[in-house]
């Protein structure tokens, strides 16, 4: 079973590199888990046709001890299960509570044993890496970590700051820095500015996604763009960067 988080700021398109990532591997024949780690828990929603799935920490609220994996994992496009950790009541609490009590309730209902998932994704929100959110880097949950950014400025920076934590987790034997997503935003020299951060992290940028129109429209109707449209040139590239992180590209 392999553990993928992908991190990134709020706003650059990482759960839908993340919603594709899930639906190209899962395309592949693997077992795919894809758990939403952000308080707003809308990771899972292309992959679930625009249908809301209640946030763990939510069902939790309401059944207390009585929670049952059919409660919280949903079947999704190609049979991806489907998560999400959500948060609390706006303004009330921490936001990466959702991400610590949902990681408890799976371990101890053992969803991993009971689905055995070739893959699970964690879709985690990367402003900031504290508590809850830096609860995937950590022993036994995410080993690899993959930073989805743009050339812009605050979007390097959240990736600077992401590798960073990342970098000071290393020595206790946690998650692993794998590469950039570079997800572009058309900003002049961008490929250029992004390798300068990969060069700086001694990483690399593992892929571009371009700007495609196709990602909007598909969004639009509520469907990842591997199911609303699969025959596109933004499809190939998912599954381009489906077959780099399993290890079966050429």
């Amino acid at each position: 079973m392999r553990k993928i988080a992908i991190y990134g700021k709020g706003g650059i398109g990482k759960s839908t590199v993340t919603s594709n990532l899930s639906a190209a591997i899962a395309a592949k024949g693997f077992n795919v888990m894809h758990i939403g780690c952000d308080p707003k828990a809308d990771s899972t929603n292309t992959l679930m046709r625009g249908a809301v799935i209640p946030p763990i920490l939510e069902v939790q609220r309401t059944k207390k001890n009585n929670v049952k994996l059919d409660d919280i994992i949903f079947n999704g496009f190609n049979n991806v299960k489907c998560l999400e950790c959500g948060g609390p009541t706006p303004g009330v609490g921490c936001a990466g509570r959702g991400i610590i009590t949902a990681f408890e309730l799976l371990e101890s209902l053992n969803a991993y044993d009971i689905f055995k998932p070739d893959y699970v994704m964690y879709d985690v929100l990367g402003d900031v890496v504290c508590g809850g959110f830096a609860m995937p880097l950590r022993r036994g949950y995410a080993e690899e970590v993959y930073i989805v950014t743009s050339g812009e400025k605050m979007s390097l920076y959240a990736a600077r700051n992401i590798a960073t934590a990342v970098e000071n987790f290393k020595s206790k034997g946690y998650a692993k820095l794998k590469g950039l997503i570079l997800n572009s935003r058309n900003v002049a020299g961008e490929y250029e500015l992004v390798k300068k951060l990969a060069d700086e992290l001694k990483t690399e940028i593992v892929i571009q996604i371009p700007r495609d129109g196709a990602i909007q429209s598909c969004e639009d109707n509520n469907v990842c763009v591997m199911e609303g449209s699969p025959q596109s040139k933004i499809a190939d590239v998912f599954r381009d960067l489906a077959s780099i992180i399993s290890g079966d590209c050429c």
